[in-house]
């Protein structure tokens, strides 16, 4: 019976990095032993093109239900490593071939030592016919139902048949810090997840408003944050009381114009966290004409009160879209909860779709707002979460 011992991990974009790619893959390396980190014995072998982890009789079903959560990851596979000799590559090929209940077969030979004796194709063709005297499998080198990997380097060959999809993108932090703004809906959690995926560490900020919004709605936020940071290993939240600045907007503006004023002092507040704590842009979950805020026109006013840059992963999205990625997630059941932020608390009933930056400003003036931002900043309160620290209150 085949055994497999050993993890072989593939890289993906990570091959055009150039002379970045050796800082891309020791990230990726430490991020692949952080996610591992409770299986002691372990061991690691990182190469030019691929790591490799010996497994130590831990079960590979759980390995691989961790790695699925590593970015930078193009696929890895479980293989059973033999010397670097045609006989053993054979052999053990040969009991693949013999164990599967597959009908067509496939072999694949990529030789990293060029001092084996045989060209890749020749290793391809003298194991490919061992199989066919031994077996009643077929060959089919276009649709095959069995592949047969074979990597050869210069002592250990690695042979597997099955290659797992990874999770694709750059290692996670490999790319700067963003603050996201993260509500308890089902768009912002999913935009930190795209977030991670192009290799940015996520740290996030949320604005409550008590008594409006309550305790469940705070720990519902650091739900979804625990749920996303385990693809980065832990995620902080800068937690803001936004209340007395909401009470002011909408004494001096109203209903329409309010979610505009809003954005935009969540907005002047979000880059005096991030300008504080090293994070290089900000981050939403919003999508173009999903609701009031989200026009172009919200998005240009709105924009206009800082000079940091904004990453809006899921621009493009529809609906349907990132629903179906919080489930796949799993941030979508926990996003559902009826816990409402301040957002949807003092939602108002005919918000502006087209504002200007010129009535922006004019309702702003009937304020003393900066003191407000100044005092709301001086007063945050930071957590940190972390994959392992689920809370109870669901």
């Amino acid at each position: 019976m085949v055994k497999y011992d050993t993890v072989l991990i593939r890289y993906g974009e990570l091959s055009t990095k150039g002379k970045n790619r050796k800082d891309f893959i020791r990230r990726l390396d430490r991020n692949i032993r952080y996610m591992l980190r409770d299986y002691k014995d372990l061991q690691y072998k990182r190469t030019y093109d691929r790591i490799y982890i010996k497994l130590q009789d831990e079960d590979p079903a759980e390995i691989a239900d961790r790695l699925k959560k590593v970015f930078g990851i193009s696929s890895f596979s479980f293989t059973e490593r033999v010397d670097s000799d045609i006989d053993a590559i054979t052999a053990r090929c040969l009991q693949i071939a013999k164990e599967t209940d597959k009908k067509t077969f496939k072999m694949l030979t990529k030789r990293h030592d060029k001092t084996f004796p045989m060209v890749s194709d020749a290793v391809n063709r003298h194991i490919a016919g061992v199989i066919l005297d031994n077996t009643d499998l077929k060959v089919d080198v276009h649709n095959p139902e069995l592949l047969i990997r074979v990597e050869i380097h210069e002592n250990d060959t690695y042979i597997t048949s099955d290659k797992i999809p990874g999770a694709g993108g750059y290692p996670a932090g490999i790319n700067g810090k963003v603050l996201l703004l993260l509500s308890g809906g089902i768009d912002s959690p999913v935009a930190a997840y795209e977030l991670m995926k192009r290799g940015i560490e996520v740290e996030a900020v949320h604005f409550a408003s008590p008594p409006y919004t309550s305790q469940a709605a705070r720990d519902k936020v650091a739900e979804l944050a625990r749920l996303v940071s385990i693809y980065q290993g832990r995620m902080k939240i800068h937690y803001l009381n936004f209340t007395d600045i909401q009470l002011a907007i909408y004494k001096a503006a109203g209903d329409p114009y309010a979610v505009t004023l809003m954005r935009r002092m969540m907005f002047r507040l979000a880059e005096m966290v991030a300008k504080q704590n090293n994070c290089l842009a900000l981050g939403t979950g919003e999508s173009v004409g999903q609701v009031a805020s989200q026009t172009l026109a919200s998005m240009a006013v709105i924009n206009d009160v800082i000079r940091i840059p904004v990453l809006r992963p899921l621009v493009c999205f529809d609906k349907v879209e990132i629903i179906d990625l919080a489930r796949r997630i799993g941030t979508y059941e926990t996003s559902i909860l009826p816990y409402e932020d301040c957002c949807t608390i003092f939602d108002p009933k005919n918000p502006v779709t087209n504002p200007t930056i010129h009535k922006s400003e004019y309702y702003e003036s009937k304020f003393d707002w900066q003191p407000m931002l100044e005092k709301c900043v001086a007063e945050e309160e930071t957590v940190t979460v972390k994959p392992e620290t689920k809370d109870d209150f669901l």
